[in-house]
């Protein structure tokens, strides 16, 4: 492709996300992180949006393609697991909130961003799942039914634009080592520790590593798949 490739990461001020944008512009390509807080000084270009939006997406969109050039590529990273609670003591606002943020959130922006990689022929959507989506994980039932709808999401999408030559793929990580496991109990993360015949958390690096193929030419002939990073957890 000529010109600039931009990549937008959502929630791509920290943690993960920055991880994934800063091993994308090794790459060549630019990344824009579309993220309510803004990067740290060093980071990104910064657009904010909340991702569970439609008007913010819309117009985060437009800003992109107006101030920084055409998206290439598309990495749906913003989410939050929300407190460990069990479904009996999930409150149904917690609830949605993680699901707006989760699951609307990479369908918003995948819609949006498919729309003006299409006339172009080109793009890369890679939704950032979870293991959770898999297998579910007790007392994160809000984040694994969303992680799951994700994984779900992929798949049909990724067969509705092959051949358009934009491809979607996901990736579905175990714990990763971030300040979002702060927002879990102790007793869940070790527990999440604990199944891994690795015995480790995950690192960013080692999922932005992934994402990078994923999101590059050189990935041509996956779409509607799920990738899993998980210490040999999973299997399937």
């Amino acid at each position: 492709m000529a010109g600039p490739r931009i990549a937008v990461v959502t929630g791509g001020a920290g943690g993960i996300g920055a991880a994934v944008a800063a091993r994308l512009a090794r790459d060549g390509l630019t990344p824009v992180a579309w993220d309510i807080a803004a990067p740290a000084a060093a980071g990104p270009a910064h657009i904010r949006c909340d991702v569970a939006d439609e008007a913010s997406v819309a117009a985060a969109t437009a800003a992109t393609e107006r101030e920084h050039g055409p998206i290439a590529v598309l990495v749906n990273n913003a989410g939050l697991t929300g407190p460990s609670t069990t479904v009996a003591d999930t409150p149904l606002a917690q609830w949605r909130k993680i699901q707006a943020v989760n699951l609307d959130g990479a369908f918003l922006c995948a819609r949006a961003v498919a729309a003006v990689m299409m006339p172009r022929g080109y793009g890369r959507i890679v939704n950032i799942a979870s293991l959770a989506g898999k297998e579910g994980t007790p007392t994160l039932s809000a984040y694994s039914a969303a992680k799951a709808g994700v994984i779900a999401l992929t798949k049909a999408h990724g067969k509705e634009l092959a051949g358009t030559g934009i491809l979607v793929n996901a990736v579905a990580p175990a714990a990763i080592e971030t300040d979002l496991l702060r927002q879990m109990s102790e007793e869940t993360v070790q527990t999440m520790i604990g199944k891994s015949p690795l015995k480790r958390l995950g690192t960013v690096d080692e999922l932005a590593e992934l994402v990078a193929w994923l999101a590059s030419e050189r990935c041509t002939f996956s779409t509607g798949a799920v990738f899993d990073l998980s210490g040999g957890r999973a299997t399937y």
